[in-house]
């Protein structure tokens, strides 16, 4: 083996347990990252951003002055740029790592559940459209803020009421904390993620969206077709019973992490979704 080789791999420090330890998270968080913005807009402004800094790098090892010049002045204003790029990532990932589920689960009433079935079949039934968010750890106040607030038990009736065409409360969405309907007609981000189809109407992209910055459920009724659908962590489920919508309920509410994750093929449905009138009410962001 060459001397200079030798040398080198002397000069290396020695991988110790923590060091390992070091490189796994590491790893974790990269890995992290690339899931973050994986299919979004922000994959595309995180290339563009990686580019620079290579060329950046190129600038200063090739000795191009001018551009390592203008480059230089350029980069320390790269962080408060990738802040405001990023803003809606950084959220997300922030209000992830705050939702500690060791030490508590949120669980929901039997009969407020069985009220909220009640009125999807009815809802789906008359073909009626609705948007209803279960909130879960995360609070949604910013989202009741920009509606009328209730604060009034649920009940199957007032849901029906909330949701009828004459009622002035209907377009929106009815935000519900534990056994209680906090607002109605509040307005939700859009999401924004170029894999959800371009069939699906402004008000289950609006459920995708607030599912994708928060941890709560969403249920949707398709005025068009009356099917049921459900959003949660920013995918969605198409065509669903109410017995399998308590299901979902049931599950997200007391099943921990496990509950995180939606069917396999709700990733297909994002893709592969039936086509949606324009008559779906129009949500948008506040």
């Amino acid at each position: 083996m060459p001397s200079s080789l030798l040398q080198v791999m002397r000069s290396l420090p020695k991988l110790t347990l923590l060091g390992v330890v070091d490189i796994l998270v590491v790893a974790l968080l990269i890995y992290e990252l690339i899931l973050i913005v994986r299919g979004t807009r922000a994959a595309h402004i995180l290339a563009g951003i990686l580019i620079l800094i290579l060329i950046y790098n190129l600038s200063l090892w090739l000795r191009l002055d001018l551009l390592h010049f203008i480059l230089s002045y350029a980069m320390p204003y790269m962080a408060i740029g990738v802040i405001v790029l990023f803003q809606s990532e950084i959220r997300r990932t922030l209000a992830r790592i705050g939702r500690t589920r060791l030490f508590r689960r949120s669980f929901r009433r039997r009969e407020t559940t069985e009220e909220i079935l009640l009125a999807l079949a009815k809802l789906a039934g008359e073909r009626i459209g609705a948007l209803i968010v279960l909130e879960r750890d995360i609070g949604l106040r910013t989202f009741i803020e920009s509606g009328v607030r209730l604060d009034a038990y649920l009940s199957r009736d007032l849901l029906l009421c909330i949701f009828r065409k004459e009622s002035s409360l209907h377009d929106g969405a009815v935000i519900v904390q534990k056994d209680r309907i906090s607002a109605a007609a509040c307005f939700l981000p859009l999401s924004m993620n170029p894999a959800v189809s371009s069939k699906l109407g402004t008000r289950h992209r609006a459920a995708i969206g607030i599912t994708e910055e928060t941890d709560c459920l969403a249920v949707i009724v398709s005025e068009v077709d009356g099917r049921i659908s459900i959003a949660a962590f920013g995918g969605i489920e198409l065509d669903l019973t109410p017995e399998q919508v308590g299901r979902r309920v049931v599950g997200h509410f007391a099943g921990g992490h496990r509950a995180e994750k939606l069917p396999a093929e709700s990733r297909e449905q994002l893709r592969a979704a039936p086509p949606e009138a324009a008559q779906i009410q129009k949500v948008s962001r506040p």
